[in-house]
């Protein structure tokens, strides 16, 4: 591709209708963590019982309207969903490097079905809690497994594109949630919108049946061969593979021709016998951190997903119609909607810039933004200077996804080699569902411990700028390298290392 050939031509050579059938499938995983992530910030006050005048509802159930809660309990219904992502996240990483990508995508979707069935039929607050536990095992592993598969099948240039998929489908999820809240949040219509999660992991569990797995995976752990197959049915029987093969450093024409008949054959999904000329040892979560090649990305990942989330961008997700009632009562809820549009449109618009400016610079951008905003919110809810506080929480969410929501799933990816991939993402995203946990259960506690009026924004504008700081010093561009070794530099590695 021509360095000055436009983005739209190279999307219509480079992606196939099948490539993006995998895009959309795969992605439902993050949707899902978006999904559950928002799904009781608008029906908060019906389901808790808050709302004492409620609408009657259109289903007909045995099952209560609402489940009495009070502010401390609601949180840890909030923030037990992050307890099972952290638990997925974790596991998902040996798991994907053990027994691939797509077998660990199914198993997410099983989370999906059950957890979301528990929640719908919920008629207390421990059954409430246990389905987003179970909900939330699949969406840590999913935020996991996803960006890595995307990346190993996404066309190389637009690899940055393509990686923002998991924060554009992520943001649906919060979307399609806060809409659906918008006109369910009466009676008990609320166990709509839990229910729904369920249907889409029952499409996804279907659609997975028509994926293959990862052809770089193949290519490490079973056959290369295969591998080949696969990736050129995703690019298209016309596309030149060789260039990608070769970057495997594995030799893909070493099988003999009735081995390759016969994996030609195979549908979507099948797994060879494994071939051990072709396997790698995958690097474990301790040994990666432990060792001293890996550990500054590492180190990297982990703070940049950390700011991801203590940057406060789920305090608007989680908590913004409690939040902003106070100041506009009528529009709160109307406002989450529409910050949730644009949230979707300014991550799917600013999705090519990390290829064109760098993953560095676009974060950087992003927390200058999301810091700012936080004391313009703060001083908006404060002085009760609505304008204020309606715009600065519409830039805030612009700022957060202009780069610190979709540019961290990319990192992962380019800051180690294969092998250390799945523990470098597992830690980075097990690091984010702690920053979420701690946002999720502490935000609504210490925003009523410093009396609300948004003083908690205070101090998500100071760890923006530590933060923000930090990575400016630490994380290297990854834009246009290739290698761990040529992104940390030899005399940074060294240095590093040491």
């Amino acid at each position: 591709m021509a360095h000055d050939e436009p983005l739209h031509r190279s999307l219509i050579r480079d992606t196939t209708a099948y490539f993006a059938y995998l895009l959309f499938m795969t992605t439902l995983g993050p949707f899902q963590f978006g999904f559950h992530l928002a799904e009781l910030n608008a029906p908060q006050d019906v389901l808790t019982c808050k709302k004492t005048q409620l609408e009657q509802s259109a289903l007909s159930t045995s099952l209560p309207h609402c489940i009495p809660m009070n502010t401390t309990q609601f949180s840890v219904v909030s923030s037990v969903f992050t307890l099972g992502g952290l638990i997925g996240a974790l596991s998902a990483g040996p798991s994907c490097n053990r027994y691939g990508r797509l077998l660990t995508m199914r198993a997410t979707t099983v989370s999906f079905v059950v957890g979301s069935a528990i929640e719908t039929f919920a008629s207390n607050i421990t059954m409430l809690c246990f389905g987003r536990l179970i909900a939330g095992l699949g969406c840590g592993a999913a935020i996991v497994v996803v960006p890595i598969y995307i990346a190993e099948t996404a066309p190389p240039k637009e690899k940055g594109l393509f990686g923002a998929f998991t924060q554009i489908s992520i943001c649906l999820g919060i979307l399609v949630t806060q809409l659906l809240g918008y006109f369910l949040s009466k009676g008990n219509l609320w166990r709509i919108i839990l229910a729904v999660a369920g249907v889409v992991g029952l499409v996804q569990l279907a659609g997975l049946s028509l994926v293959p797995e990862s052809p770089k995976w193949l290519a490490e752990h079973k056959s290369p061969q295969h591998a080949r197959h696969i990736l050129q049915k995703i690019r298209g029987h016309k596309a030149d593979v060789d260039a990608e093969v070769k970057a495997w450093n594995i030799d893909a024409t070493a099988d003999d021709i009735s081995e390759e008949e016969a994996l030609l054959s195979a549908p979507p999904g099948s797994h060879p016998a494994l071939n051990p000329k072709a396997a790698t040892q995958s690097i474990g979560i301790w040994d990666a951190f432990v060792h001293p090649a890996y550990r500054p990305a590492i180190i990297a990942v982990v703070a940049v997903m950390f700011t991801q989330q203590l940057t406060g961008i789920n305090s608007i997700v989680m908590y913004s119609v409690s939040l902003l009632t106070s100041i506009l009562p009528t529009t709160a809820s109307l406002l989450i909607v529409a910050v949730s549009a644009l949230n979707v449109v300014v991550t799917a618009v600013c999705a090519p810039l990390s290829d064109k400016i760098g993953r560095k610079t676009c974060i950087l951008i992003s927390i200058a933004g999301m810091g700012t905003c936080s004391l313009l919110l703060a001083f908006g809810l404060f002085f009760g200077v609505k304008i204020l506080a309606a715009v600065a929480t519409l830039v805030f969410v612009a700022s957060f996804a202009f780069g610190l929501g979709p540019v961290p799933f990319i990192l992962a990816n380019e800051l180690v080699g294969p092998e250390a991939v799945g523990a470098t993402q597992s830690c980075g995203l097990a690091a984010n569902w702690i920053a979420t946990f701690l946002v999720s259960q502490f935000f609504p506690i210490v925003d009523k411990a410093l009396g609300g009026h948004g003083k908690v924004y205070f101090i998500f504008a100071g760890f923006a700028v530590l933060s923000g700081s930090f990575i400016a010093y630490w994380v290297p561009e990854t834009k246009g390298k290739s290698g761990m070794e040529e992104v940390w530099g030899k005399r940074d590695a060294r240095e590093r290392m040491e």
